[in-house]
């Protein structure tokens, strides 16, 4: 659960930062008249994705397995 949580969070901010970063190259493209094309790098793109998720789940690793490690009435009887 904590691997997916932190590949969702991953993902998310991946697709926001592609989002973003696209609206802004579309908008100084529109802003300036010397320039009419517009390449999207679909390869770069993809491996950024690839590397966020990668990220995610290395992230989440220490995590996971100290959670997975605890007695589970314990945690939640400490609150």
């Amino acid at each position: 659960m904590i691997r997916h949580e932190s590949i969702v969070t991953a993902l998310v901010g991946a697709v926001l930062g592609v989002v973003t970063g696209l609206f802004l190259a579309v908008l100084v493209i529109t802003a300036t008249q010397d320039v009419t094309d517009l390449a999207i790098p679909a390869r770069t793109i993809a491996a950024f994705v690839a590397v966020a998720v990668a990220a995610g789940i290395a992230a989440a690793v220490l995590p996971a397995r100290r959670a997975s490690r605890l007695n589970v009435l314990d945690a939640v009887a400490y609150e």
